[in-house]
Order: C-alpha cells, then structure tokens, then sequence
C-alpha cells in the first residue's frame, strides 16, 4: 500500500517577534502522522504565500529563505525515499529526527530494526560490507511478516517482547517460512542483537533470550567428503560454464578462500617465497583479516589453466553468485551429490584438507582469516564428531562380523 506523504512549510503566527516576523515551520505528514521542525528563519506575514509555503519579494533575504526552504525540502524527500527503499516502512517522526539529527530512543522492535540498518548502511564500504547488510534487510523482512502474520500489528513494542515471542518465531522460522537451520539461527542471532541494542538505549531492563533454549539449531557447518571431492574432480564435464564453476569450487576447498574473496583476487596476491613456493595473501573481505595461503599443485594447476583467458589482473572472471548456485545444481547431478553450496568448499579446506591431515588450529586460523580462533576451533569439533561416527560405525561392523564368526564355530 502506497503511503501519503507531504511537505509544508508555515509561519507560526503565534509567536510574531517585535519586528512583526513569524518563524519559519516545517510540518511532514506521513500517513495521517505528523511531525514539525523550525527552519530556524523568520519571515513578515506581508511578504509569505501561504498557499505555497514560500516567501514573496525579490530581496536577498527572501531570495536566500526560499532557497533555504526548497533544499530543505529536498533532502526530506531523499530521506524519505531512502528509507522506503531500505526498510519498506516510514514515520514522519523518523524523517524529522533523521533532518534535524535529533536521536530518540525507538519504543518498537521493526522501528529499532530499521534504525540499525540505517546505521549500518551508511557504514557499508567503511567498516561494514553490503552483504551483511543485505542479509539484515532480509531478516528485517522475515521478522515484519512474522508480526503481520501472528499478531496482526506493523510493529511489536519492544516492552512487551518476551520468551513467548522468541518461541514463537523460533517456529515460524522454521515452519511457516520453510528456513534451512543456518537461515533460522541467523534471523534469531539478529533479532537478539536487537534485544541486546534495546537493552543498551535502556528500553528494555530484562533480556527475554536468557531463558531461551534452542531446540538443536546449533550452526551446520557442512563440507563434502574426500569421496565427494574426488568425484567432482575426476567427472568429465564437456560443459565450458560449469566446468569452470567446478574448478573455482575445487580453487575454494584447496584455499578456503569464500566467493567474495575469489572474486576480486589478483596476480598481487599471489607472492612468492625464498624457498620457492608460492603463497596467497589477501584481505578477506568480510573481516578485512589478512589470509596466508601456501599454494598447493591443484590450484596452482587452476591457475595456470586459466591463465590465457586473463584480460587484467583478475585471476578468474567468476559470475554471480546465482549463475555458481546454478551451475552447481548441474556438478550435484553429474557426480551424484545430494546438495552443493560454494561455501562448502571453504568448509572442505579447513575440515577435509587442514584438520585430517593434521594442519595446527593455529596455521589454519591464519590462512582463513579469522578474527578469532575459537570459530576455527569448530571446525575441529566438527571433525572430532565425525570421527566418532565412523568409529561407531567400524564398531558395529566389527561386532556383525565378530558374531557371525562365534556362529560359525
């Protein structure tokens, strides 16, 4: 539904100076809601249309005012769009304060939102990249259908936010939006960093989350296995596109390098040492960490082999990432893989090619860029949990093979 928006400015007679001027009074309207701001100029009731909100006259004075009056005017209409276009809802009290820089605490939970990825936007390209920022856009998306959809409301007052609330998205995360569990747990994180920016501006005294338990919505971090691997390697795929998706992916899991990162690397990444080998090093694009690679003879053999195909510096020309999604679908098929994402591949280095082949926690936290070590050190918790599986499974087949010996006798 389209939204009434409109812009006046007036003088306020009620407060006529001794010179007989009248200040200057903006008054935006937004949906039935209004909110006013002073120019901080006055104009004489003589010399004022009115009917148009400007000032009459050809004087300096009256000259500068109207200008005054029509950038104003101007940047509230930017503002407003802006925020349409970003978080799909608006209030005329939002464009004032965002005018005037005026801050006031927000009292609802879609407001908050929307104040932080305003936020959030303006630093995209500083400290911020504009993935994450999409992926809070479509989790303000998924939270206001939420709120639409189970209470009937444009927005939920952060007051009344509690566990039953939380449980109750858990839910329509999962049910009703159909959301893998990495989708679900996202949404849920962000919605606790509103929680916690709520508590900070001091609207809310108590944290709902403390008593929230997730049921089993532990992140999934997945890769494929060595078998998996060696399909998608040795599968001939007479198809020029997918062919080299399949070798950017084989790229990622003997790097670990992730899309983003894939895209803009360049021949002055690639460094060579005293002993003669050939490292990566980068600056990962979501943490700006730097990446340490050595480079192995596979993708050493990718680059090489894309080699002539260069026109710049650019190592590889790699597509959207809907066309790699695409193309992916077709490796699944060809080499009988049930799901494949490219961010399996960098899940593959650190478990299938670092970890099982006994790379320390320390040196592969360096080559993947990592603020921290402890996200590196799920990935060992992964690995540990797999081998307990295959250890179960050598178990039981130790036992079937055991009995069948005891019978024999």
């Amino acid at each position: 539904m389209r939204s009434t928006f409109k812009i006046l400015f007036y003088l306020n007679t009620s407060k006529r100076k001794k010179s007989g001027c009248c200040p200057v009074i903006g008054r935006i309207t937004v949906d039935g809601g209004v909110s006013q701001f002073s120019l901080k100029e006055d104009a004489h009731p003589d010399h004022w249309d009115a009917k148009m909100g400007r000032a009459t006259g050809k004087s300096r004075e009256q000259v500068a005012l109207n200008k005054k009056i029509v950038q104003t005017e101007q940047t509230i209409r930017k503002i407003y769009a802006r925020t349409v276009e970003t978080s799909g809802y608006v209030t005329a009290e939002q464009i004032k304060n965002e005018l005037t820089g005026t801050t006031s605490k927000a009292e609802n939970l879609l407001e908050l939102f929307r104040e932080h990825n305003l936020e959030f936007e303006k630093r995209v390209g500083i400290d911020r990249n504009k993935i994450t920022y999409n992926k809070f856009a479509n989790s303000y998306k998924h939270l206001s259908r939420f709120i639409q959809t189970k209470f009937g409301m444009e927005d939920y007052p952060l007051k009344q936010l509690d566990l039953s609330f939380i449980d109750s998205y858990d839910l329509y995360l999962r049910a009703d939006a159909g959301l893998s569990v990495n989708s679900m747990v996202k949404d849920i994180f962000f919605l606790k960093k509103m929680v916690t920016r709520a508590i900070n501006q001091g609207t809310l005294v108590r944290n709902p989350f403390l008593e929230y338990v997730a049921s089993k919505t532990k992140w999934k971090y997945q890769n494929i296995s060595g078998e998996e691997l060696e399909r998608i390697m040795t599968t001939k795929i007479s198809h020029r596109v997918v062919g080299f998706i399949r070798d950017m992916f084989v790229f990622s899991c003997f790097t670990g390098l992730a899309y983003a990162d894939m895209c803009t690397l360049c021949e002055k990444h690639l460094h060579r040492m005293p002993d003669g080998s050939i490292w990566i090093k980068i600056q990962r694009y979501k943490t700006d960490v730097e990446c340490n690679i050595p480079l192995l003879d596979i993708p050493l053999t990718i680059i090489e082999k894309y080699r002539p195909a260069r026109d710049g510096e650019q190592l590889f020309k790699i597509p959207s990432n809907g066309a790699v999604s695409n193309n992916l679908r077709s490796i699944e098929k060809m080499c009988n893989i049930s799901h494949l994402h490219f961010h399996m591949a960098r899940h593959t280095f650190a478990t299938l090619i670092c970890i099982s082949n006994g790379v320390s926690i320390e040196a592969i936290s360096k080559m993947m860029g990592h603020l921290s070590i402890r996200t590196t050190q799920i990935y060992a918790e992964i690995t540990s949990q797999k081998v307990g599986e295959d250890m179960k499974k050598l178990a039981q087949r130790l036992k079937t093979k055991e009995k069948h010996k005891i019978s024999d006798n």
